[in-house]
């Protein structure tokens, strides 16, 4: 399995989903995309992931600075949004590869296509579309760490 898909309705039922995510995710090094478009609820399952590590306050998107860290017990948690990256250079000048080094960090990735020659492969594909009343989110695993997330995801 490759894969999965569900079907969310409402706010609370994509913090949960961010949550499950969130603790398939801990202890490793994953690296998450967040595909979909404005106002899909990229930043809201990332509250929910966020949440999973033991955040506690408000979860707001890094529009303006690229990335919002979080540091917990032995991890650390980077929250990009490169919605307003005006040209992916600029990831190598903020040092990029950087934050994608440690062996216990979880990088959220939300419009990564902004910036694909400067980033590593997603581990984690997660895709938010409409749907009536919804939304529909599909993960996709790309290498060895992405399949044992997803194995781990218990939907």
């Amino acid at each position: 399995m490759t894969s999965i898909s569900q079907q969310l309705i409402g706010e609370e039922a994509m913090v949960a989903f961010g949550a499950v995510l969130g603790k398939a995710c801990q202890q490793q090094q994953v690296v998450v995309f967040l595909e979909g478009d404005l106002g899909m609820g990229k930043t809201t399952l990332s509250r929910g992931v966020l949440q999973s590590y033991g955040h506690k306050g408000a979860v707001k998107s890094p529009t303006y600075t690229l990335v919002e860290p979080y540091e917990f017990d032995g991890a650390q948690v980077y929250h990009f949004d490169l919605y307003r990256l005006g040209d992916p250079e600029e990831l190598e000048y903020m040092g990029i590869r950087d934050y994608f080094s440690d062996d216990k960090t979880l990088c959220l990735v939300e419009w990564a296509e902004k910036g694909e020659m400067f980033l590593p492969t997603a581990d984690i594909v997660v895709r938010i579309k409409l749907i009536t009343g919804g939304r529909d989110v599909t993960v996709s695993a790309n290498t060895p760490t992405g399949k044992g997330v997803l194995s781990q995801l218990q939907l």
